[in-house]
């Protein structure tokens, strides 16, 4: 019994090691921001709602914002939620979203700390990883 319950702790153990959030912490002019694997600056959209399943941003929208996707098979974890939404082409897909906000990139976006989406349009943020 005492074997099977410490290969369950090490199963557990390694599981958790190899969690990781599904956005990294990247350096950029205005601080440190979410970004994508890419070093790509992720945004909230101040339409969303916090803890809502669906993004707000739809049609030419989500074509200049796509949505940060998540891999097939990924599973929300602690702040890390998923959201539906559509991506530009009309596919549904689940995306990811921080403390209940549905994360973005943004198409003019060229380089990785690139944050050039900060304040369109007075609705779209840098996602601040404070």
């Amino acid at each position: 019994m005492k074997q099977i319950l410490l290969g369950l702790a090490a199963v557990f153990i390694a599981t958790a090691a190899y969690a990781a959030d599904p956005a990294k912490v990247g350096d950029t002019s205005l601080g440190k921001v979410w970004t994508d694997q890419n070093g790509m600056t992720l945004y909230t959209f101040d339409k969303d709602t916090k803890g809502a399943t669906t993004s707000a941003c739809t049609g030419k929208c989500i074509a200049a914002w796509p949505p940060f996707v998540a891999a097939a098979g990924a599973a929300a974890e602690g702040d890390w939620t998923l959201v539906d939404a559509t991506d530009k082409d009309g596919k549904a897909v689940k995306m990811w979203a921080y403390d209940g906000l549905p994360l973005y990139l943004f198409v003019k976006d060229k380089a990785a700390g690139d944050v050039t989406g900060e304040g369109v349009g007075d609705v779209w943020h840098v996602a601040k990883a404070d």
